[in-house]
């Protein structure tokens, strides 16, 4: 494997038979050489060139996979029959899984190797500990009491807060924010923007106005966590916000004070999160997808794209509350519909509830006329 540098960007040459002896998989096709197959790119199979390497993970992509022009694809044991035909093949059970520690390897040869160093312009308080593997760079802050782990690495530009702790191999973008007492575990990733332990939002009420509720706790967050650009995480107002293990966040997610979200764990860009919620292990929220506040959600529940949860959700399953898209017109007339739904539901009770047998209605009726005229006791002389 080679990493030349050019006057652009760095760039990676690498053979097929290296891939494989790094990464696993079988490879088959292509001959004796599919082994030297140069490559220096990761991409789709539709702009891939003989030197670039894709995946196909589901069978109704084998039109593409026949006409691609890659060197080299990766594929489940299903197609290897059809990627075989065409060349130099990586068979692995799950392609997409590959094609992820494919890239984190790419990557990581990619990505300027880090200088263990406390960049002159940096600001790191004499009561501060940092360890002498990790990085900080230009114009960054550390206060008093702070903790920065082993291989850590403490962008441009970000501020880490008194007594706030960022574990090993953590690696945080330029312009993070770590507020005080704030704990990041192990390995880390975070994105430029993001803001940890911002104060939550509590306010008491009194004589038209709001009194600000001081907010007390910090922000927990776990081993294998990446946090995506300009999302905030709310420090609690007295115990702590908690972020678990092998959570995903993406970007621009507002999780209010003294939530709490279950490991591993993934949100996409736009959720809200109100206070005190609890989302279990395992869990997915679509784009735009709002939790309301002391809601519990159950291990292993999937919320569609722009649902609102307004509910606690106790059962595993897939959840969706979104009103279809239509054209304009077709909406407004059904929108209106749903709006009678309420009193559509009981005309439509009243028809269908059983209508008394008239011959029985006529009977009853003489029934109770002969009981009036009979005499009784009360009517003798």
């Amino acid at each position: 494997m080679t990493l030349a540098m050019t006057s652009e960007l760095p760039v990676v040459a690498v053979t097929v038979g290296d891939l494989v002896a790094a990464l696993g998989g079988e490879l088959a096709g292509g001959g004796d050489a599919a082994a030297q197959t140069l490559i220096d790119r990761i991409g789709p199979l539709e702009s891939a060139t003989p030197s670039t390497i894709g995946f196909v993970s589901n069978p109704r992509y084998g039109a593409q996979l026949a006409a691609s022009n890659a060197g080299c694809v990766i594929v489940a044991p299903a197609m290897v029959d059809a990627a075989v035909a065409r060349g130099a093949t990586i068979v692995t059970p799950d392609p997409y899984l590959y094609y992820a520690r494919l890239t984190q390897w790419w990557a990581h040869r990619l990505r300027p190797a880090q200088l263990s160093r406390i960049h002159a312009s940096a600001v790191v308080d004499a009561l501060a500990q940092v360890d002498a593997t990790a990085t900080v760079g230009p114009l960054a802050v550390i206060e008093a009491g702070a903790q920065v782990g082993r291989g850590a690495v403490i962008g441009a530009h970000c501020f880490i807060g008194s007594h706030a702790r960022v574990g090993e191999g953590s690696r945080l973008a330029a312009h993070v924010t770590v507020g005080e007492r704030c704990r990041v575990g192990a390995r880390a990733v975070i994105h430029s923007g993001v803001v940890i332990g911002a104060d939550g939002f509590g306010f008491a009420p009194t004589q038209g106005r709001w009194e600000k509720i001081e907010q007390l706790g910090a922000v927990r967050i776990g081993d294998d966590v990446e946090i995506g650009a300009n999302t905030c995480i709310d420090r609690g107002a007295l115990d702590d916000t908690v972020i678990d293990n092998g959570v995903k966040l993406d970007n621009l997610i507002q999780i209010g004070h003294n939530v709490h979200i279950g490991e591993h764990s993934a949100l996409a860009g736009c959720v809200g999160v109100a206070g005190s919620t609890n989302i279990g292990r395992h869990c997915t929220v679509g784009g735009a997808g709002m939790i309301l506040g002391h809601l519990e959600l159950a291990d292993h529940v999937h919320i569609s794209a722009a649902s609102v949860v307004m509910r606690s959700i106790r059962q595993p399953g897939q959840y969706t509350g979104v009103f279809p898209i239509d054209e304009n017109a077709a909406w407004e007339k059904n929108a209106a519909t749903l709006r009678q739904l309420h009193s559509l539901r009981d005309r439509l009770r009243a028809l269908e509830r059983p209508r008394a047998d008239p011959g029985r209605a006529r009977a009853a009726n003489a029934s109770e006329d002969s009981t009036k005229s009979s005499p009784t006791g009360d009517e003798t002389a």
